[in-house]
């Protein structure tokens, strides 16, 4: 088996990977970055930013390919709005694999290619300040592992299915996400999987179901009160 991660482009033109590991997709074959867009700028950041914030405390469950950290990256440069970019990773993709994807490329943002590759490159823990507005903590670790030092207002929950993984996706872990954050954080993820939001509700999460990216007929959004 290759060391790496099977490399494809999804229909938006923008590249996902199948896991080696887990035999899945780590982002909708529909289209990466419109998944990514959908799902947790339009549906997560961009609705804490208009609702609740003036500083958002990020954290992401799955870096993966650092789509979302670096979509992220970009949209706090376009608005000036300070974030704090925390994520999670326990099986982190070589820098080299990272190297091959088009993500720069495809969104026409060269000077953020350093500022990527460092996300792939940094130590576990090490807190780098990419922009006057954005700084990134990558957690080599699983969540079962991760130690926070702070609350968070958002949170990405990017991890693989619920059918791959999931122990990830029951109650006993949305509770101990609901305890990571503060009062009215956000929760945002491509899932709408019935036992998914189950968990969130007895969590103590309130759902706020949303229409999802292309192919998927919903999305969720969940309210800490």
């Amino acid at each position: 088996m290759s060391k790496h991660n099977q490399l494809i482009t999804s229909d938006d033109g923008s590249h996902t990977l199948i896991s080696n590991q887990f035999g899945v997709s780590y982002h909708s074959l529909h289209g990466a970055i419109q998944e990514s867009r959908t799902v947790f700028l339009a549906a997560g950041l961009h609705f804490a930013r208009h609702n609740l914030l003036t500083e958002i405390k990020i954290l992401e469950m799955g870096f993966g390919t650092g789509l979302n950290a670096l979509l992220t990256l970009i949209e706090a440069e376009k608005y000036h709005f300070p974030i704090q970019f925390n994520t999670l990773e326990a099986y982190p993709i070589s820098t080299q694999q990272a190297d091959t994807l088009n993500y720069i490329d495809i969104l026409d943002c060269s000077k953020y290619s350093d500022a990527f590759r460092l996300m792939h490159n940094t130590l576990s823990g090490q807190t780098l300040q990419l922009s006057k507005y954005y700084s990134f903590t990558k957690h080599i670790t699983k969540i079962e592992d991760f130690i926070p030092i702070d609350k968070y207002n958002l949170v990405f929950y990017d991890a693989f299915a619920p059918t791959t993984q999931p122990e990830l996706w029951d109650e006993l872990m949305m509770k101990r996400i609901y305890d990571l954050l503060d009062n009215q954080a956000v929760l945002v993820s491509y899932c709408a999987k019935g036992s998914f939001k189950r968990a969130l509700k007895a969590a103590g999460f309130i759902l706020e179901p949303l229409p999802g990216p292309k192919g998927k007929r919903e999305m969720t959004r969940a309210l800490k009160g």
